[in-house]
């Protein structure tokens, strides 16, 4: 079911160069993308560790691109706060996470951030189906969450398109992200399912024409699945 809100190209940071993520945040800046998304991992919800809010901090005032919290933590409801004063316009939970997914969605909201929820593969569209009037976005996730570099998932797609109907009939204002895999063959699957924004690493960052060229190929093909 494709969409017509405004696709946006987010990257993932996970495949930049860590000793010069200023510059590197800056250069994604300067390529065009819609925001910069962070992947903070626990190494308990998912077997990596990441990023902590001391960090993003850090490169806050190297841009002025929105920046979202992609939170794969365990019971993530008594750090929001942190990351938002970090400079988070948009904290991403997992419903697989958060015992009250009500309750942690609303304090996110409390905490002065757009809340989205996240459901990894194995999860059904029906989990995160009573909590859609609490956030701005719902990311499904197209690779098992914890690690860059991964295959897309292309079984994810008939989910894609059951969530965007559902969001379409109840006359929502909610996104659908997409976060996993995603590249140049890959993104139109899900933009044609309804996905409207498109979270890509490895894709953007080894691209041999640089950066701006990739992130102008993504939008394009994914702008061409509406025409």
């Amino acid at each position: 079911m494709p969409t017509d809100r405004p696709f946006q190209i987010v990257p993932s940071v996970l495949p930049a160069d860590f000793s010069q993520l200023g510059d590197e945040v800056a250069a994604l800046e300067k390529a065009g993308v819609d925001r910069i998304q962070w992947d903070v991992m626990d190494g308990r919800f998912v077997p990596n560790i990441t990023f902590g809010p001391d960090l993003i901090r850090s490169v806050r005032d190297r841009v002025a691109v929105p920046f979202e919290a992609h939170l794969m933590i365990e019971d993530p409801g008594w750090v929001i706060p942190q990351f938002v004063d970090a400079g988070c316009e948009l904290i991403i939970v997992h419903a697989e996470s958060c015992i009250h997914l009500h309750r942690v969605l609303h304090g996110v909201a409390e905490a002065g951030a757009k809340a989205a929820v996240a459901i990894c593969p194995s999860t059904p569209v029906a989990d995160v189906a009573n909590v859609l009037d609490l956030v701005s976005m719902v990311l499904v996730m197209t690779v098992n969450p914890g690690f860059g570099g991964q295959a897309y998932i292309a079984t994810m797609e008939p989910k894609i398109a059951e969530l965007r109907a559902l969001i379409v009939e109840r006359g929502l204002d909610v996104d659908i992200e997409v976060d996993g895999g995603i590249a140049p063959a890959t993104v139109q699957g899900a933009a044609g399912a309804g996905a409207n924004i498109l979270v890509a690493g490895s894709a953007l960052f080894r691209d041999p024409e640089g950066l701006g060229h990739a992130v102008t190929e993504l939008r394009e093909l994914a702008q061409a699945t509406a025409g």
